[in-house]
Formats: C-alpha cells, sequence, structure tokens
C-alpha cells in the first residue's frame, strides 16, 4: 500500500470515489443509446424511422468530436492543476450536459430549438469526456501500489460497466411498468432524470479525494502551452494510443450502446430481450475488466493485446452472421458475451499499458488525447453499423465495423512500446 497518512488514497474507497464520474457519463451516454429510437422521433420528427435513428445516434456520436479539444484543454488543466482538480471540472461540466438532455423540450414544442439544445449538450458533454477517461486512469496508475497497476486501472472501466448495468436494469423495469408506447413518449425521460438526481451525491463524493503523490513530487507542471509543444513532439505515441484505444471504443459501444437497438431494429426481438442481453453484457464486463487486468499485471500487457485482437479479427464476422440468420434470445446472449470476453480481456491490458506509454508530464492530456481520438472513431459505432446495414442489406455488417478495429489494434499493438520513466 502506499505510504501512511496523507497519501493513503488506495484501496477500495478511493476507487469508488475517482470512478464515481465516470458512472455518471457512462450511464448518460448508454441511456441516449438505449433510447435512441425514442429520441429520434422526439427531437427529429422526419417521415423516415431509419432517418431518425441515424440522426439520434449522430447526434450521440457528435459529442465525441469534442472530446480531442477537452482532452487537450482539460487534460492540460490538470496536468498543471493536479488530477483532482481536472476530475472536478469535468464533473461540473458533465452535469449540465445531462441536464440539458433530460428537460430540453421536444420538436413539437419549440421547433427547431430543441435538436440544437439537445446537441450542444452533447457537445459539452464531449468536451467534459475528453478529460474524464483519462484523468480517471492516470489517476488510478498513480495510486497503485507496485505490481498492481493493471487491476486498479481496470476498475475505470468496471465502472462504466456499473452504469450499463443499471441503465439496463432501470430500461427493463420501465419497460415492465409502462409498455413501448408510454416510454417512446415521455417515459424515455425517467432514466435522464434519475442521473440528474445523483449529481450532487457524485460531487459530495470527488471533493473528498486527494491529489496523488506522484503530481504532488513534479517539480515543474507545464502551462497549456507546453503541453501542446510537448504533444506536438509526442505524436507517435499518442498515435499509436489512439490506434490501441480503436478496438476498445468499437466493441465497447457495438456490445453496450447499440444492442437493444440491434435486438429491437435489425433482430426484431423484444425490447426486454435486448435489455436483458445488454445487462448480461455489462455483469460480465464487471466481473472480467478487473480479473483481466490483475491477469495483465501477472503476464505482461502484449500477450493479452494479441489474442484479443486476433480472435476479434476472425470471430466477429462469422459470429454475427450465425446470429443474424436465425435471431433468438440464446444465440443473442452467446455472441454478446463472447464478444464481451474479447472487449474486457483487451481493455484489462490496454487502458493500463496506455499510462505506461505516456510520459508524467503530459500523462493526463498525452492519454486524454489518445483515447478522445479512438472515441471519435469508435463514439460512431451505432451510427456506422446502422449505415452498413441499410446501405449493403446485411445484417451482420457490424461484425465487419470490429474485424477492422480489430486489426487497427492489432497494428497499434505490434507498435507499441512501453516509456520508461
Amino acid at each position: 500500500m502506499a505510504t501512511a497518512g496523507k497519501h493513503s488514497e488506495t484501496g477500495f474507497w478511493s476507487v469508488f470515489r475517482v470512478s464515481s464520474g465516470n458512472f455518471l457519463e457512462m450511464y448518460d451516454f448508454m441511456v441516449f443509446g438505449y433510447y435512441a429510437e425514442a429520441i429520434g422521433a422526439a427531437f427529429f420528427p422526419t417521415g423516415d424511422p431509419v432517418t431518425r435513428l441515424l440522426l439520434a445516434f449522430m447526434t450521440f456520436g457528435a459529442g465525441f468530436l469534442m472530446r480531442p479539444l477537452g482532452a487537450v484543454i482539460l487534460g492540460a488543466y490538470a496536468d498543471k492543476h493536479g488530477r483532482r482538480a481536472g476530475l472536478l471540472l469535468t464533473l461540473t461540466l458533465m452535469a449540465v450536459g445531462v441536464v440539458s438532455l433530460a428537460l430540453t423540450p421536444d420538436y413539437k414544442t419549440i421547433g427547431v430549438a430543441a435538436p440544437l439544445i439537445v446537441l450542444a449538450g452533447r457537445l459539452l458533454q464531449g468536451f467534459s469526456a475528453g478529460m474524464e477517461l483519462g484523468g480517471v486512469s492516470v489517476y488510478l496508475s498513480e495510486i497503485a501500489p507496485p505490481g498492481r497497476k493493471g487491476f486498479y486501472v481496470a476498475w475505470q472501466s468496471a465502472s462504466q460497466q456499473v452504469a450499463v448495468v443499471v441503465a439496463a436494469i432501470i430500461g427493463l423495469t420501465l419497460n415492465h411498468l409502462l409498455g413501448k408506447g408510454e416510454m417512446n413518449a415521455w417515459g424515455w425521460r425517467i432514466p435522464l432524470l434519475i442521473g440528474c438526481l445523483i449529481v450532487p451525491v457524485l460531487f459530495y463524493m470527488r471533493r473528498s479525494m486527494q491529489e496523488t503523490e506522484a503530481f504532488e513530487k513534479q517539480a515543474h507542471r507545464p502551462e497549456l502551452a507546453e503541453v501542446w509543444r510537448s504533444l506536438l513532439t509526442h505524436t507517435r505515441v499518442v498515435g499509436v494510443g489512439m490506434m490501441l484505444v480503436i478496438m476498445t471504443t468499437v466493441s465497447f459501444y457495438m456490445i453496450t450502446n447499440y444492442t437493444p437497438t440491434f435486438g429491437t431494429v435489425v433482430l426484431r426481438l423484444s425490447p426486454v430481450v435486448g435489455f436483458t442481453v445488454t445487462l448480461c453484457v455489462g455483469l460480465s464486463n464487471l466481473i472480467l475488466l478487473p480479473v483481466m487486468g490483475a491477469v495483465s499485471d501477472r503476464v505482461g500487457r502484449k500477450p493479452l493485446l494479441y489474442a484479443c485482437t486476433v480472435l476479434m479479427l476472425f470471430t466477429a464476422y462469422p459470429a454475427m452472421r450465425w446470429l443474424v440468420t436465425a435471431p433468438s434470445f440464446g444465440a443473442f446472449l452467446t455472441v454478446e458475451l463472447w464478444l464481451s470476453v474479447l472487449y474486457a480481456s483487451y481493455n484489462g491490458a490496454m487502458v493500463v499499458f496506455l499510462t505506461e506509454m505516456i510520459p508524467l508530464k503530459l500523462r493526463a492530456a498525452g492519454f486524454s488525447l489518445a483515447y478522445s481520438l479512438a472515441t471519435a472513431v469508435g463514439g460512431f459505432s451505432a451510427a456506422i453499423a446502422t449505415a452498413l446495414i441499410k446501405n449493403t442489406g446485411d445484417k451482420a455488417m457490424p461484425g465487419a465495423w470490429l474485424s477492422l478495429a480489430a486489426v487497427v489494434g492489432l497494428v497499434a499493438t505490434l507498435m507499441a512500446r512501453a516509456h520508461e520513466e
């Protein structure tokens, strides 16, 4: 454990506090994805339901385009003023975005202002999220005891799975109580309002965080201009890091955010099936991520990265082809859990490896930028999958998108090397 006293920020409660904001970010993203069909109808009332869905997913994805900017600006803020200060700022901005979607009237009430407000809220969320994942991952890596970085950093992603599970449980409950008609009309706002209610609790928890010892020992804390210059001189490590993260972001959003929509719109299964499968995937991820992070502490990061990218490359499309040929709850669950195993095993090793690639002086900004650039690609996965299916007529095309992401991850693993402090 860490030295006693001021910097005893290891253990369950420190991990819980720092990961709390991650929960809110991912909870809101999941709710948006789960109810994309209803959100599209509320804010983008075109005649074609597929077009409405695409517009909703494009709005969802637009937030990811702001992440690189947030990564640099807010990441530089965290590298200058501390990990704790940076994470409190991102939570503040994130909360504004959550409230904007929950409370904005629909298109029929205020016209074109409705989708514009929703878009603005998503852009603000994307800006704040640009540093959130990086800030949490860096914080956990800097408080981790020796030899346990993989296990600690994996809780960044594991906390997101709690959001997946909670959002899925709420979705199942509301669909049972209200039915599809009322859910599409107004019930989709209830999960967002629940997110608003937990914001004060998350602020309370994050305010009790301590600064990391590694940051406080830094003799020099760079200004924004210096961070920019450093990032420009480390373009290779940021680029390779982005390529590593692409497989994580594509696979994550495909097996969580897109799953309920894919189940109902493409496979024509009931909403209960989609939410149940998503719930199981979230639980699977939650269990596997810290386990595989710990495994990476024992066997190394790269063996897991190589194995998972190769398996994803050769199994994703065949698995999806088998599923769409004869859709059922059992087949849907089997395919999604297999993809969950690959995602969690890869991500458990990848996130901590990325923190080890980035030099300490620009760790928050560098990690956040690499992650955000990748998420700007992976965050559009639901829209890309929808467009691929529409334009090719092949319902299994999401598997091809996953395989392409695996190729990028495999090449990045071949190129990557850890930074020596």
